[in-house]
């Protein structure tokens, strides 16, 4: 079609989303993700521009039998082959394939939209080109509004609920006898969906520098062996009745 090519704004959404669904341990692949959903924002409001150009000039839509089976032709592949994907990554339980497993299954429905509405446009009614754009721009962009306030509440970081703390709290005073008390415990992430897990622990005053060292060692490798954990950091000290060691604000 001349003025709103419908396949187009299909292909280019599903390019943005790759690199927005699947988020991972870096705050890089967020910030990725932030760029890409304001970089789409700003391609699907020049794109309802067009279409409210179009329906105000009443442009149809180029007539051309070849140009037309060669774009049935072209967006029937791309959706079966997405339509493929989508069902072969719903079989893994990993969230990150899971999350391209959702992005296949919603290119589906906004290809079919789209081929209907080009196809509909080209043999009967031209103004069905830009109201299929308008619905499939609607469409998309509703739901990565969810994804970039998702996004971005990551990326300004959030504390793991009470049920992940109580998890690790429990699992450092079971790592070793001598551990007498537990200081603080903190897990935090900023632009992933790993954590950031801080640890203090009191051990003996007498007890020598190998041995606290092992200990410390020993669980920090245990804490980031959890599926949920990026990062452990382990503080060894002899007593917990010191005042604050670091700042609390900046």
């Amino acid at each position: 079609m001349r003025k709103i090519n419908i396949s187009t704004i299909t292909i280019v959404a599903s390019t943005v989303s790759y690199s927005t669904n699947a988020r991972g341990k870096s705050n890089k692949e967020t910030f990725n993700g932030i760029k890409g959903m304001i970089v789409f924002g700003s391609f699907g409001l020049q794109l309802l521009f067009q279409a409210a150009k179009q329906f105000i000039t009443k442009s149809k839509p180029e007539k051309d039998p070849q140009k037309e089976k060669w774009m049935i032709g072209v967006m029937t592949f791309v959706t079966m082959v997405q339509f493929m994907l989508a069902f072969y990554c719903r079989r893994f339980e990993n969230k990150i394939v899971r999350a391209y497993a959702e992005h296949h299954s919603s290119n589906v429905k906004t290809n079919l939209i789209s081929l209907a509405a080009a196809v509909l446009a080209i043999r009967y009614y031209w103004w069905i080109d830009p109201t299929g754009a308008i619905i499939i721009l609607l469409y998309t962009m509703n739901k990565w509004k969810k994804t970039f306030f998702e996004n971005l509440s990551a990326l300004i970081g959030r504390t793991a609920p009470p049920e992940f703390l109580a998890k690790l709290t429990y699992l450092i005073l079971n790592h070793h006898k001598d551990i007498k008390h537990i200081d603080t415990v903190k897990a935090y992430t900023h632009g992933s969906d790993h954590y950031i897990v801080e640890v203090d622990i009191v051990l003996p005053q007498d007890m020598v520098l190998r041995e606290t060292h092992d200990i410390g060692e020993t669980l920090q490798v245990k804490l980031e062996q959890l599926p949920e954990v990026e990062r452990a950091f382990v503080h060894i000290d002899y007593e917990y009745t010191h005042k604050l060691e670091h700042k609390t604000t900046v």
